[in-house]
């Protein structure tokens, strides 16, 4: 059975750093794509950084460029995304996420650079606000 489960969130003033972990269970974290999304109230899921299936290369939502770096340790199954500089825009609650093959078929699907997506973490709530 698939799992994603995110940890790290929480309220930072501005221009601080926090860091997320997702850590997986029932698949290999470099045979598919995975990633971390955000959602603000209000707002659509959006990509904010990923990995391609078997590709070392990370990719990034031009707004956390030079700001947030993901990584992933495949033998601790687990993604994690540093988060610095923080601002208040960056307020969310940030998903991990993994290819839609891996289910379920009735979950929310957002196709973004890295695969389409369609596993998704319960979500861990980012404030950040002075």
């Amino acid at each position: 059975q698939v799992q994603l489960v995110e940890s790290g969130g929480g309220l930072v003033q501005p221009g601080g750093s926090l860091r997320l972990s997702c850590v997986t269970s029932g698949f290999s974290l470099d045979r598919y794509g995975v990633g971390w999304f955000r959602q603000a109230p209000g707002k659509e899921r959006e990509g904010v950084a990923c990995f391609k299936e078997g590709d070392r290369n990370s990719y990034y939502d031009d707004s956390v460029k030079g700001r947030f770096t993901i990584s992933r340790d495949n033998a601790k199954n687990t993604v994690y995304l540093q988060m610095n500089n923080l601002k208040p825009e960056d307020t969310a609650i940030y998903y991990c996420a993994a290819d839609r093959r891996l289910g379920p078929n009735t979950g929310v699907r957002v196709p973004w650079i890295c695969a389409d997506f369609g596993a998704w973490g319960q979500g861990t709530q980012v404030t950040v606000s002075s």
